[in-house]
């Protein structure tokens, strides 16, 4: 027979109000490009603890909303954009994180291209809003520095994987801008011929009939990713990398 289920009625039920109850954010870091440089968009903290002081933007999870839905709504805040690549990274919970008391903070990171966003917004919690080049914070509050740093280390690692490089691009480029973003995200140069030659090699890429105009050197020809091409070659077992 199956025993009965216990509910809030039943003598020695369990109840969550039995124990602690710590609090949940979720901190968003947006990351950018803009001429090669990988940047990261910080908030300077309105308030206390650590007021003043530039921060990861985020927010403490609602009883009512999803861990992604806060990611998004801070994502959305800050630059308009709601349907940006998303992705969960870490969850942080070291004890003493936060001086407020007990907080875990489960992190994303996010890929912008930086021209569709809008000016960045304030409120109360965050005074000024910036871009500021990845590699070169100012001091970050709480424990925000070890989330970038291993929010970079992440997208590092992935760009090399899977083709979310294209995620920080306009819809059109030129091979250059593709080469520099790669350089500008794994901080280290790459040999032209090479590069050029691996990724027109993948057939990823949709050559457009459109130049480069106005420019004081050999007009270079635009692509696009093509996302279609990229999911058939996937089912036939291709794996991308550079």
């Amino acid at each position: 027979m199956t025993p009965p289920k216990a509910s809030a009625a039943t003598p020695n039920a369990e109840r969550l109000t039995d124990y602690p109850q710590p609090s949940v954010t979720a901190d968003c870091v947006m990351f950018a490009v803009e001429s090669s440089e990988l940047q990261v968009l910080l908030v300077r903290r309105g308030v206390e603890p650590y007021k003043g002081e530039w921060a990861i933007p985020g927010g403490f999870v609602g009883v009512e909303m999803s861990l992604e839905d806060t990611a998004r709504s801070k994502l959305r805040e800050k630059t308009g954009i709601a349907d940006a690549y998303l992705e969960q990274l870490y969850t942080f919970g070291d004890l003493g994180r936060d001086p407020r008391g007990r907080v875990l903070t489960v992190a994303y990171f996010s890929l912008i291209r930086k021209p569709e966003a809008a000016p960045v917004s304030t409120s109360d919690a965050a005074s000024e809003a910036a871009w500021f080049p990845a590699a070169a914070t100012p001091a970050l509050a709480f424990d925000h520095a070890r989330i970038l740093d291993m929010a970079r280390q992440r997208l590092r690692n992935k760009i090399r994987y899977e083709p979310i490089g294209f995620e920080l691009l306009p819809e059109k480029f030129v091979l250059t801008d593709l080469q520099r973003l790669y350089e500008g995200i794994l901080e280290r140069e790459l040999d032209k011929r090479n590069f050029r030659k691996k990724i027109l090699g993948m057939g990823i890429l949709k050559a457009l009939d459109e130049k480069q105009q106005n420019v004081p050197h050999r007009a270079a020809r635009f692509y696009s990713f093509d996302q279609e091409a990229y999911e058939r070659l996937k089912e036939r077992g291709f794996l991308f990398e550079l």
